[in-house]
């Protein structure tokens, strides 16, 4: 990007602002279609991967497809295809967000699956209206505050707490898919599976990523010996290029085909991860000591998704909708937007760009460390976090010639100070630890309904144990809790508790121009998701990147630390050296999320976008190139 002089900040309006990412809005559209037309992504061979993996083969992946019909867009091609396949036989997009994730539940078994959680955000084109799904995982009705403190009192390392039954929240996977077919699909339960069960039955070619995820999993896999026996057949890694395949894991599909999700919640399934929990199937010979758990089948009896409001803000006359605590992606996103609103990035050098942008993530994890929980057992100011008028208290602690030293103390969203004067009367603490795996869907059907769907087992490969003959890892979700509070003088709210939901900060957002969906957007990756998110919107609206080219550029991730982390591109870049004469300090990470995403074009077309290289690619895909 180009230098361009920065203009002073309190001569824009956001305003004039507004104006011109609407204006722009269409030019951004026209250009995703030329990208794909130009050959980056030939949207034919995406809508002939459907084709080709009902035939059998395997399809190839494309980071962009523009057609009709509906769009797909994940990190998996076989994933996407399924998707694709429900679109073409009249499904819609629920149907086929449901599809999708049951088929990453096969080709991405360490990201998510039937023992995992997720949040799903839906954009009903009929009513005008975003709905969401919190299917987040529950801690059992006996755990407090000490669930992962030692008996002396001191946390259990992390390693040990996240190989064990302790670990696994009672699975909330199977609900959100039953439930979300239920208010908006149409198609049952049994219908969307079967593409996927076909998938594990018959198998998908292992590629390099996993493979080396599976590597990176060896010495704990081979310690459990359920899960030894699918992922390590004969003690060996899978070999890049070879068919797996997973039986087991197609029998549950049929088993949930047949009897509904109430197998898991007060059948035989359930009873069987329950099992599994208070009793890990260890390895004799291991020497690995593996904590059982407190699951019982009246945690699963008892489960239920919520339905809730979405959180919602207005972005440069856009209206950007996410999700609600328990997840703290929708309060982040919608709080960094809200500070970096009466800022035009659209003329800042790049370097005054990240400066901003970091330092807006900076502030809002300090204030989503503080308060966001579940809001079932904590008092959330879901509100307060995305109102204008807290993130203009403070949104004036950014300065232009400086860098805010770490960790930034909260605000109070429920006594923002007054205009003009920055809110730092809050205790500081650091950000809590967490893990840096999941997944993520977009989908689009021909009729404008959307889903961005995001879903977990939490660490890569999860807690790392198999329910023997269900072809399916247990999550750890449980350690997405604080073990204990960062800062004994401040309020955790993201302690254990009974029941309770641990803080995600996955972020399935859907952005709509008035009653016109936009775009849709998320990606994995643990507390970087936000930055991921918010960083691609900004590349996208503020800074005129094609969506897909806003997914591909290099990232950095800010969340409340001494240092930012950054990718190569950012890392080796002039950017580096500029940023750290400002103060900013940096540590490289050598990859930041993976996100998908869909737009909406003109003339009823859609634009799926996915990683280039991240992961090894994503997998956009769309019905059909033409009407």
């Amino acid at each position: 990007m180009g230098h361009a002089a920065r203009p002073a900040i309190s001569s824009i309006t956001s305003t004039t602002t507004a104006a011109a990412v609407r204006r722009r809005l269409p030019a951004l559209a026209a250009a995703a279609g030329m990208v794909a037309v130009l050959g980056v992504a030939p949207a034919g061979a995406a809508t002939q991967d459907g084709a080709a993996r009902a035939a059998g083969a395997t399809p190839h992946k494309t980071p962009v497809a523009v057609g009709y019909g509906g769009a797909v867009s994940s990190v998996d091609a076989d994933a996407s295809a399924a998707g694709i396949d429900v679109l073409r036989h009249g499904g819609n997009a629920v149907d086929a967000a449901v599809a999708t994730a049951a088929a990453l539940g096969v080709t991405e078994p360490y990201s998510a699956g039937v023992g995992g959680g997720g949040y799903f955000v839906y954009y009903d084109a009929k009513h005008h209206k975003v709905h969401t799904l919190d299917g987040r995982e529950t801690a059992p009705h006996s755990a407090d505050e000490d669930l992962f403190l030692g008996k002396d009192g001191t946390p259990l390392p992390f390693a040990d707490a996240v190989t064990s039954g302790l670990s696994v929240g009672t699975p909330g996977t199977p609900a959100t898919w039953n439930d979300a077919l239920g208010a908006w699909g149409t198609r049952s339960l049994g219908q969307v599976l079967k593409p996927a069960e076909r998938l594990a039955r018959d198998g998908f070619e292992v590629d390099a990523t996993f493979r080396q995820q599976t590597a990176d999993n060896q010495d704990r896999f081979k310690d459990f010996p359920a899960t030894a026996k699918l992922f390590l057949p004969g003690g060996e890694l899978p070999a890049v290029g070879s068919t797996f395949r997973n039986p087991d894991l197609a029998r549950t599909y049929a088993l949930l085909a047949k009897k509904g999700v109430g197998a898991v919640y007060k059948g035989e399934l359930g009873r069987d991860i329950v099992d599994t929990v208070r009793k890990p199937p260890v390895d004799p010979k291991a020497r690995r000591v593996v904590r059982a758990g407190d699951l019982t089948t009246e945690d699963l009896r008892t489960y239920k998704t919520k339905r809730q409001a979405p959180t919602r803000t207005s972005y440069r006359g856009l209206d950007v909708y996410g999700m609600a605590p328990s997840s703290s992606g929708g309060t982040s996103v919608a709080e960094a937007l809200n500070i970096l609103e009466r800022t035009d990035l659209s003329k800042l050098s790049e370097r005054d760009y990240l400066h901003r942008y970091i330092e807006a993530s900076r502030i809002a994890f300090a204030d989503r460390g503080r308060w966001v929980g579940d809001p079932a057992a904590e008092d959330v100011p879901t509100k307060g976090l995305t109102s204008q008028r807290f993130a203009d208290s403070r949104a004036c602690l950014i300065k232009d010639d400086a860098v805010l030293t770490s960790p930034v103390p909260p605000g109070d969203p429920n006594r923002p100070s007054a205009p003009g004067s920055c809110d730092t009367r809050g205790h500081a603490a650091p950000t809590t630890y967490e893990g840096e795996n999941t997944t993520h869907l977009t989908v689009a059907d021909k009729w404008g309904n959307v889903v961005a769907y995001t879903l977990t087992i939490e660490q890569t490969g999860g807690s790392g144990i198999t329910v023997p003959g269900r072809g399916f890892l247990l999550n750890n979700e449980l350690t997405d809790f604080s073990f204990a509070p960062a800062d004994p003088a401040v309020h955790d709210p993201n302690l254990p508790g009974p029941g309770k939901r641990p803080r995600s900060s996955m972020s399935p957002t859907i952005v709509l121009d008035g009653h016109k969906p936009v775009l849709a957007l998320g990606s994995p990756g643990g507390a970087t998701i936000i930055t991921t998110v918010l960083q691609t919107l900004l590349n996208h609206l503020d800074r005129g990147m094609p969506l897909v080219d806003a997914i591909a550029a290099p990232r950095a991730s800010q969340r409340n630390a001494a240092r930012t982390e950054l990718e190569p591109g950012l890392w080796n870049g002039p950017e580096r050296a500029e940023l750290e004469a400002l103060g900013h300090s940096f540590k490289q990470n050598p990859e930041i999320g993976a996100a998908t995403g869909v737009q909406r074009l003109s003339g009823g077309r859609w634009l799926a976008a996915a990683e280039t290289e991240r992961r090894g690619g994503g997998s956009a895909m769309v019905v059909s190139p033409k009407r």
